[in-house]
């Protein structure tokens, strides 16, 4: 088993964001040793599309065999594209691939080693899904949430009501909802292979604490606050104060 680390370098809302340092280490640092360190993980790949990437890469123990090539590493290249690209120089190149991948962003840096560990086990023993991909709750329910329609009103999203006091009910009234985060995805090599897909029609999800994912500068300062009031995530990868 793999962990793969993405890391392009044309990040637009944070530039060069991969490699901005959170705490005096760059933020790919964390995934790569969350990989790293997994007792489940032989070896941790970063894909990029930088030599800097990678040179930087390479000081935290993370693997560059390749670099990814620029048709694969603009905005709209996707997470399949990627995966693809990784298995078939890796088959080309070693003669053989995984058969699970572990998917670490380096967007979501404030993870436990364990949680990590913990999920691919769920995954290893739920033979029947076709991956896992973490989630933390959202903290109100997506079904309280609205859309604007063509005629510039106010409605409710999923049900289309115009009549919004429903959506005025407690949380507690409604379903839970979540959001995907980049904690850690379990992705199935026969999957993408035979599928074209990485997480398929039956994906097992594995509930995380809530997290934050890095887009913006302003996500980027709230993690910088976060790791601050938690230095344990820190502490627990690089092993210094």
């Amino acid at each position: 088993m793999i962990a793969v680390v993405p890391a392009r370098s044309g990040s637009k809302g944070v530039p060069k964001k991969n490699i901005k340092e959170l705490r005096g280490k760059p933020l790919m640092a964390y995934s790569i040793l969350a990989g790293t360190k997994s007792k489940h993980i032989s070896r941790t790949i970063v894909s990029t599309d930088s030599e800097e990437f990678a040179e930087i890469a390479n000081s935290f123990g993370g693997e560059t065999p390749f670099l990814r090539p620029a048709d694969i590493s603009g905005d709209r290249s996707t997470d399949l594209e990627m995966m693809i690209h990784v298995l078939d120089w890796l088959k080309e190149n070693e003669g053989k691939e995984p058969d699970y991948i572990v998917h670490l962003r380096p967007t979501t840096p404030l993870r436990n080693v364990e949680e990590v560990d913990k999920a691919i086990e769920k995954f290893l023993e739920n033979k029947e899904s076709t991956a896992l991909r973490s989630v933390h709750e959202m903290s109100e329910s997506a079904y309280k949430t609205f859309e604007i329609d063509e005629n510039n009103q106010m409605i409710t999203a999923f049900s289309k009501e115009k009549d919004l006091d429903g959506a005025n009910k407690a949380r507690q009234g409604f379903p839970s909802t979540y959001f995907a985060n980049g904690y850690v995805d379990v992705l199935s090599t026969k999957l993408i292979r035979e599928k074209n897909r990485i997480h398929g029609d039956n994906v097992l999800p594995y509930v995380t604490e809530p997290v934050i994912e890095v887009d913006t500068q302003f996500d980027f300062e709230l993690l910088e606050q976060m790791s601050e009031k938690n230095p344990n995530y820190y502490n627990n990868l690089f092993g210094d104060k």
